[in-house]
C-alpha cells in the first residue's frame, strides 16, 4: 500500500494516467472499427509516418506533433484513396517504408537518433508534459465526441458500406471521418507507447474483446476496459519493476489477450 501511495504521490504519473487512459478508450474504441473492418494495420503504417514526421520536427527544432497531426492525416487520407482502388496493403506498405526512410535519413542528418527521437520511437509517458496532457486531452474529447456523434453511421459503413450507403449514410464523409480520427490518435499514442508499439494499442483491446463477446456493443465495452486496465496496470508494473512502460503496457494487453483465448478455449470443453 505504501507503495501505491507513493505511485500516486508525483505529478507525472498522474499526468501520464489522464493522457494514458483517454488515449487508450480512443484507441479501443476506433480499434473495434478498424479491426472489424480488416483496417487494423493502417495504424501501423501511419505510426511509421509519424515516426517520420517527428524526426523532421525534430530536425528544425519545432514541437513534433504540430508536424506529425497535419502530415499523419494527410497520409490517412492518401491510404484511404489508394485503398478504394484495392491496393490498401500495398499502400499501407508504401507508406510504411516512406516514413521509416524518411526519419532514419533525418536523424543521420542530425548525427544520429538523440533522446528526444528513442522517446517517440519507444514511448515514454511518464515524461509527458503538462502541455502535452493538455493537448492529449482536448484531441481525445474530440475524437469520442465524434465517434458519439457518428456512431451509428461507423457501425452501419464497417458491416456493409455499399447498403450504408443506401440508405443515406454519407459514406465518403464517414470513412474519410475515422481514417482522420485514426490519425489523431496513432499521434498521441506515439507519446504513449512509442511508433513501434502504437499498433498493439489498438489492436489488441479490440481483438480480447471480440473473443469475449459478438454483441458489437458489449465488445466495445470490454475493449474499452481492457484497454484502460492495460494503462493503469502496466504504468504501476513498470513503475513496481523500473521497465519501460509503452513495452508493459503493450505485454499486459497480451497477457489479457491470451486469457480471452484461453477462456474462449475452455467454454467450448
Amino acid at each position: 500500500m505504501a507503495l501505491l501511495f507513493d505511485f500516486f504521490h508525483y505529478d507525472f504519473v498522474w499526468r501520464a494516467l489522464i493522457a494514458g487512459v483517454l488515449v487508450a478508450a480512443c484507441c479501443a474504441a476506433l480499434g473495434m472499427f478498424l479491426v472489424l473492418r480488416n483496417l487494423s494495420l493502417i495504424s501501423d503504417g501511419l505510426s511509421h509516418i509519424g515516426f517520420g514526421t517527428i524526426a523532421i520536427g525534430l530536425f528544425f527544432g519545432i514541437y513534433p506533433l504540430y508536424v506529425s497531426l497535419p502530415l499523419v492525416i494527410a497520409a490517412s487520407l492518401l491510404i484511404l484513396r489508394l485503398t478504394k482502388r484495392g491496393t490498401g496493403d500495398a499502400a499501407i506498405g508504401m507508406v510504411s517504408a516512406i516514413g521509416v526512410a524518411v526519419g532514419v535519413i533525418v536523424a543521420s542528418l542530425n548525427h544520429g537518433v538523440n533522446v528526444d527521437m528513442m522517446s517517440y520511437l519507444f514511448g515514454n509517458i511518464l515524461t509527458i508534459s503538462p502541455l502535452e496532457m493538455w493537448l492529449a486531452v482536448a484531441l481525445s474529447l474530440v475524437v469520442m465526441t465524434m465517434i458519439y456523434i457518428f456512431y451509428w453511421d461507423f457501425f452501419a459503413t464497417t458491416f456493409d458500406n455499399n447498403y450504408a450507403e443506401a440508405m443515406g449514410v454519407r459514406t465518403l464523409f464517414i470513412n474519410r471521418l475515422l481514417m482522420i480520427l485514426t490519425a489523431v490518435v496513432v499521434v498521441l499514442s506515439i507519446r504513449v507507447v512509442g511508433a513501434v508499439l502504437v499498433s498493439a494499442l489498438i489492436i489488441f483491446p479490440a481483438m480480447t474483446a471480440l473473443r469475449l463477446s459478438q454483441q458489437f456493443k458489449i465488445a466495445m465495452g470490454l475493449a474499452l476496459m481492457v484497454s484502460l486496465l492495460s494503462v493503469v496496470v502496466g504504468m504501476f508494473a513498470s513503475f513496481i519493476f523500473n521497465l519501460p512502460t509503452g513495452a508493459t503496457i503493450v505485454v499486459i494487453n497480451g497477457v489479457f489477450f491470451l486469457g480471452a483465448v484461453l477462456l474462449g478455449l475452455a467454454r467450448k470443453k
